[in-house]
């Protein structure tokens, strides 16, 4: 009797830890503003040598930039701490998907390719591609002298001009790049006649490096939307960021910060 009374509480207590899991598996989890709520903390992925939007200043780090402000008054509409995680355009899928981030804010061009991994908030700037040159480059007077034998154009790998200048350029060669710094010093240097960049960074860029020149295209050449990206699947998450998107345009913060920084030619109203 007494096994057999064991054994009736072995099975009890089995069955009640089975029932527990299972009613455990069987809940829905939290939303992520849920999470970010109980956690009382945003976490917001940035590129911070993104000049006008999310730049960290090497000699004081302090960010500025439309999306650096943005991003703190994202953390004040929610109630909570903002925590800044550092990322780059070659991290951006992994850290938005794997949890690095509960959403990354700097300006992120919405292409075809990262559609198919992200999810995006309605865009909140646009821009065309622009050229940087030295003055001194006897090669590249003109857009129309990019495409051209003997040019060589350096992107950054990973950014959206990646895929838009290897479907574009017919002529010149292509270098890409690791990074936004040795793009501008191979054309320093020379070794490539232009790199290839966006509205914010040229103006930023511009007013900080006096040995060069925007080659800006006659007309328009590739618009791209820029918007705020999520992990796909959580409806409620992406409500509450469109929302925040809406308020920020209704209100006047976006034109705000847009000001600042110089930036108001490429609102997306």
């Amino acid at each position: 009797m007494r096994i057999a009374s064991m054994v009736l509480v072995l099975a009890s207590v089995v069955a009640s830890s089975w029932v527990g899991a299972q009613t455990a598996a069987n809940q829905t989890p939290p939303n992520r503003l849920q999470a970010v709520q109980s956690a009382k903390i945003v976490r917001v992925c940035i590129w911070p040598d993104y000049y006008g939007i999310t730049y960290r200043n090497p000699r004081t780090q302090q960010l500025s930039g439309i999306d650096a402000d943005m991003a703190q008054a994202l953390a004040k509409d929610l109630g909570i701490k903002l925590e800044f995680v550092d990322s780059s355009f070659s991290k951006l899928i992994d850290d938005v998907t794997q949890n690095h981030c509960d959403v990354a804010m700097f300006a992120i061009g919405i292409t075809p390719q990262r559609q198919t991994k992200l999810r995006f908030t309605q865009p909140h700037l646009a821009s065309d591609i622009y050229g940087i040159t030295s003055k001194t480059n006897r090669r590249i007077k003109n857009w129309a002298d990019i495409d051209q034998a003997g040019s060589v154009v350096a992107i950054v790998k990973a950014t959206l001009h990646e895929p838009i200048m290897k479907e574009r350029l017919k002529q010149a060669r292509l270098m890409v790049l690791d990074t936004p710094f040795a793009r501008e010093q191979e054309v320093q240097s020379g070794r490539a006649d232009v790199f290839m960049t966006d509205y914010p960074y040229s103006q930023r860029f511009l007013a900080n490096a006096d040995w060069a020149r925007l080659v800006a295209p006659d007309t328009t050449y590739h618009i791209t939307p820029y918007a705020y990206a999520m992990a796909p699947g959580d409806d409620v998450w992406h409500a509450r960021m469109e929302q925040f998107v809406r308020d920020i345009k209704r209100d006047g913060r976006l034109q705000a910060a847009a000001k600042q920084q110089h930036l108001e030619p490429i609102l997306a109203r």
